[in-house]
């Protein structure tokens, strides 16, 4: 069985090797009954750029498309989404830490040069309001439980009759 791996014979032409492949697929029946067969392509009237691509591509596969931002405009998202991110955690301190964490980050790229002067820069996020609206969206503490009754202490040795 011929395919796509056969090598290109040694002085046949790129394009004449390619439209043999194609003529010998096409008499194979390689080409017929394929899906979307007849059918027009989609989005041929727009213009889409390799940006364009990128992104729809990382959507359809599930990545996550902050990663392609750059630097700023990634530190500026991710100020954003700092409440959520807040919400899972367990204990103001870690909470502190998280925006502490991220404006330190912050800091940092504030001291690189700026990519162009149209570069987004980011502000630091606030530590003493993310905290309070943290401890807003928690839920109440259980009340306490009452103490347990002590318990009855038994006699470890059997009283003899």
């Amino acid at each position: 069985m011929e395919g796509v791996t056969d090598r290109k014979p040694p002085g046949m032409s790129f394009e004449t090797w390619v439209d043999r492949q194609i003529a010998q697929a096409q008499e194979r029946g390689d080409f017929t009954a394929l899906p979307g067969a007849g059918r027009p392509l989609t989005n041929l009237d727009r213009e889409e750029t390799a940006y364009d691509w990128a992104l729809a591509k990382a959507r359809r596969e599930g990545v996550d498309t902050g990663a392609m931002l750059p630097p700023g405009l990634r530190l500026r998202r991710e100020r954003d989404d700092l409440p959520e991110r807040a919400s899972r955690l367990a204990t103001e301190a870690e909470v502190r830490a998280l925006a502490e964490d991220y404006n330190a980050r912050v800091e940092a790229f504030w001291r690189l040069p700026a990519e162009s002067r149209w570069a987004a820069v980011p502000g630091l996020a606030d530590v003493e309001a993310l905290v309070e609206g943290w401890l807003r969206e928690r839920p109440p503490p259980p009340p306490p439980s009452p103490d347990p009754q002590p318990a009855v202490r038994r006699r470890w040795r059997l009283r003899r009759r």
